[in-house]
């Protein structure tokens, strides 16, 4: 395959890797905002006291989101108008965005190696919280906390080292409610499941960082390199023949003509008024002209 044509192929796998990582920044936006508004988030932080680990975490979450799936719009839109124009300069940007998707990506992976627990304990540390209060006052707004994170979590207590419940506690579980499963079950079992979907898009993410780099650093250079898939400005001149002389234009073939006739019609006007020897003269009066 000849150098043009790695550069087309490149291009068009430009292109479509470009219309992936804006599908992918529209699912990291939207997870995103699930992370923040998403019920099961917003009744945490609604029942956690401020200045709690929780909030921190949760905030950091989202603006960190929110965060990624801007540079990643901003790369991908960068990079096809870079692809289709063949500037050097916004593909180099694509390219920076995509190397600041990829470093961000690989400290939130460093993080969750080294904290894969910190967001169930922050959430599990404000059940417990919420728990203990409701089940020391019945009375206090902190019971209508409880029961609607049981209800949004669809869980019902929590499972205790002794089997023996106080009223309040045999209060919460009437019923249907009864058959629920121990809230921290629940949290537990809806936090695996979005860490596996966070992790999913983090894992898609880096192999398309690292892969979306490598092709505009490619295209970075063949730009550079003055390797055009269209081949602007270049021309291929046919070889002349031998002993023919190049035609000109129409344009200026027509102007020569309408020259030649002015000048034959003047020499015929001036023949007239200086003698009868008629207009077959006039091509020798231009030439003498």
């Amino acid at each position: 395959m000849g150098p043009w044509n790695r550069v087309s192929v490149a291009k068009c796998q430009m292109l479509v890797t470009s219309v992936f990582v804006l599908l992918l920044g529209l699912f990291v936006a939207s997870m995103a905002a699930l992370t923040y508004f998403g019920a099961h988030f917003a009744v945490i932080g609604h029942a956690s006291p401020e200045d709690t680990p929780y909030e921190a975490i949760h905030r950091w979450l989202f603006y960190t989101g929110i965060s990624l799936a801007g540079l990643l719009t901003l790369g991908a839109v960068l990079s096809a108008i870079a692809t289709v124009r063949e500037a050097g300069g916004l593909m180099a940007g694509g390219f920076l965005c995509f190397a600041l998707v990829f470093c961000v990506l690989m400290q939130m992976a460093f993080w969750k190696f080294h904290n894969p627990a910190q967001v169930e304990d922050a959430m599990l540390d404000i059940y417990d919280l919420v728990y203990e209060k409701a089940v020391k006052n019945p009375s206090g707004t902190q019971w209508q906390e409880l029961v609607a994170i049981q209800d949004t979590f669809l869980c019902c207590g929590k499972r205790t080292a002794s089997s023996l419940l106080g009223s309040s506690e045999a209060d919460l579980c009437l019923g249907e409610e009864a058959t629920r499963q121990d809230c921290l079950q629940g949290i537990r079992s809806f936090l695996r499941t979005h860490g596996h979907i966070t992790s999913t898009l983090a894992s898609v993410g880096l192999a398309s960082m690292v892969y979306a780099m490598l092709l505009s650093s490619f295209l970075w250079f063949a730009i550079r390199s003055g390797r055009s898939l269209d081949r602007k400005g270049t021309y291929t001149l046919s070889p002349r023949a031998c002993g023919c002389q190049p035609q000109e234009p129409s344009f200026f073939r027509h102007f020569q003509e309408e020259l030649a006739l002015h000048h034959v019609s003047e020499a015929c006007a001036l023949h007239d008024r200086l003698g009868p020897s008629g207009c077959s003269d006039g091509p020798r009066l231009l030439q003498d002209n």
